[in-house]
């Protein structure tokens, strides 16, 4: 009984999108000569679609009954073919079989491409680490490393394990968990997490969390059960499958014993086939899958937009979502006496040798503001943790942190160091720049938000969206970013599982939460959320495996009418299955009082199914008029 189980599932599951437009085409072509009389083969051309099309229907019914008794709609029109077939209605049974695999055809591409995310994911994982012990380096696999063993970690590796350095100085780019555009600088006593990038000075690290502990990994772990979790939605038609085919049944009985006549019967179980219900929801997919394309979202998963029309809020990630996510200096201050503009020429030229973010983010906006960088660089030095400093037309010019001025003995003005913590406040980065041992200014740098953002988030709002945002980044540039967007539900310092934690609650309470992302950090989120949004430009190829939805040219501003044309999907999809249900009871009163047979039963449901198509098509160019 069980190896007939598995042949019969195996044999249900053959064939994919290919295979189905074959048989769908043969099976056209064979149904049109039959309609058309011509009979040149020994038996009636239908026969080519009951086979091609009806066979793989009445596999997948029996399956399900037999495996998990499973009822579906393929059990009916499974019913309904076998009957047609045995009364010699053979291009009834031909043309049912035909429509319900369109059907299932329209449905299959509407569902999503196998995705990668979590070998995305694996594939970060450090695979070696570097143990100190006894004075001695030795290269074992990452997954040997116990808890208090000492490791070194040079510049351009992988952090292996978390941990705490106990010796050396460092920035260290930690956005895989917590998304921050700007890289940390890092020195002695304070906390490394696997799966991030030492990108200057070695340092020695005491492991803490070492195995399946390490952040990468439960990070893996929580990708894997937010994936598990996440329902699907049934389609229409097999959400009432069982009771469609009670009523089929006793209908059909009920007319065969009033009428005695079993051709009665059999052209109800033909018309109460759910054709039209088989199509109302993917054909209405489709075209509001098309439509979002248009707008530049690519619909990665199937019932994406059915789920997204439930949504209630929407949590937004700052960095590279809201933001460009890459600082750019927002303005030059100059201390007593100095000039603004000469500050802001002299760190570009420090920084012009610098291969550190914040140095490329000066670089670049110089360039973009004033033009071509001037003056003579030598004696560049890359002090890790702390700055640059380069010899700039035979002046010594140093720019980074407070520390950095501190090791150069350079004193920052007490007015200098309370409007730089001013920026500080306001979510900004700074950079002190000194010329010849004397202080000369700093540059603010900040995040910049997408134009349209700000719109974006008013329409939401109008919509009855509440919309929130959740970030790795410290609190005072989220809470910058929020008010200049028109965002009042901040959470910031978020780690992954505590994204994931928000968005779980959000999505198990009243109202559905979409999460829109493009880092490594939220993928557990995106894939926890009712809807994930990911950033197809500038987000990571593990954020976009991790979504239902992408972004393609990462213009956010369309996301309103995304929302809004989801809610018109439903909409059409409602009047769709109102009308092929009703067509089905007006067409089994007239089966049962004679005035239908089977093939003229089967040609209305054949125009009830071209009518939804064409309902579902308008969805195409539809424009939201808010």
């Amino acid at each position: 009984m069980k190896l007939s189980v598995e042949l019969l599932e195996r044999a249900a599951e053959f064939g994919g999108v290919k295979m189905k437009v074959f048989c769908l085409v043969c099976g056209g072509i064979s149904l049109a000569l039959s309609l058309a009389g011509w009979r040149l083969l020994p038996f009636d051309p239908a026969w080519i679609a009951i086979i091609m099309c009806g066979v793989p229907i009445i596999l997948e019914a029996a399956s399900g009954l037999i495996a998990r008794f499973d009822i579906k709609a393929d059990v009916l029109v499974s019913m309904a073919l076998i009957a047609s077939v045995l009364t010699g209605e053979d291009f009834a049974a031909g043309e049912v079989a035909f429509i319900m695999q369109l059907g299932a055809l329209l449905e299959q591409m509407t569902v999503a491409k196998a995705r990668a995310g979590i070998e995305r994911l694996v594939k970060m994982t450090p695979r070696t680490a570097r143990v100190v012990s006894g004075g001695a380096e030795k290269i074992v696999p990452a997954e040997q490393v116990l808890a208090g063993d000492m490791l070194r970690v040079l510049p351009g590796e992988t952090v292996p394990v978390d941990g705490v350095i106990t010796e050396g100085r460092t920035t260290v780019d930690q956005s895989v968990m917590t998304g921050e555009s700007v890289p940390v600088d890092k020195e002695a006593g304070d906390e490394v997490f696997s799966g991030t990038i030492n990108m200057f000075g070695g340092f020695l690290m005491r492991a803490v969390k070492v195995g399946e502990d390490s952040s990468i990994q439960r990070m893996i772990r929580l990708v894997q059960s937010a994936d598990a979790g996440k329902a699907k939605i049934v389609r229409s038609a097999d959400r009432w499958a069982v009771w469609v085919v009670a009523a089929a049944l006793v209908s059909a009985a009920v007319v065969w014993i009033w009428s005695g006549e079993v051709i009665r019967a059999v052209t109800i179980l033909v018309v109460f086939c759910p054709c039209a219900l088989v199509l109302a929801t993917p054909a209405a997919v489709m075209a509001a899958i098309g439509n979002a394309a248009r707008h530049g979202f690519l619909v990665r998963e199937g019932d994406a937009l059915e789920r997204l029309a439930t949504v209630k809020r929407v949590a937004f990630d700052k960095t590279g979502t809201l933001t460009y996510g890459a600082p750019e200096v927002a303005e030059a201050v100059a201390a007593e006496g100095e000039n603004a503009d000469e500050v802001f020429a002299a760190a570009a030229a420090a920084e012009s040798m610098s291969e550190h973010p914040l140095g490329k983010a000066v670089v670049q906006s110089y360039r973009k503001s004033a033009g071509d960088i001037r003056g003579m660089v030598s004696d560049f030095k890359l002090v890790p943790g702390r700055g640059v400093s380069a010899v700039v037309d035979g002046c010594r010019v140093s720019a980074g942190n407070e520390a950095m001025m501190a090791a150069e003995s350079v004193t920052v003005p007490e007015a200098c160091m309370c409007e730089a913590a001013v920026r500080r406040d306001s979510g900004r980065t700074v950079v002190h720049v000194a010329r010849d041992g004397r202080y000369a200014g700093f540059l603010a740098l900040a995040d910049t938000v997408r134009p349209g953002a700000a719109g974006m988030i008013k329409s939401l709002s109008e919509a009855g969206v509440v919309p929130s945002l959740l970030t790795g980044d410290h609190p005072a540039p989220a809470a910058a970013i929020a008010s200049a967007v028109g965002i009042s539900d901040v959470s910031a310092s978020c780690l992954p599982e505590d994204k994931m934690r928000k968005i779980t609650a959000w999505r198990d309470g009243p109202g559905h939460v979409c999460m829109i992302g493009d880092g490594i950090n939220d993928a557990p989120s995106l894939k926890a959320a009712t809807v994930g949004i990911a950033m197809g430009g500038i987000g990571s190829d593990i954020a976009v495996d991790s979504a239902d939805i992408v972004i393609v040219n990462d213009d956010i501003s369309e996301l309103p009418h995304l929302i809004r044309l989801s809610k018109r999907m439903m909409h059409t999809i409602k009047l769709n299955v109102i009308f092929s249900m009703g067509l089905n009871f007006t067409a089994i009163i007239l089966a049962a009082c004679g005035i239908l047979n089977p093939v003229l039963g089967a040609l209305i449901h054949n125009a009830g199914s071209v009518a939804v198509v064409v309902n579902s098509a308008l969805l195409l160019n539809w424009k939201s008029t808010q």
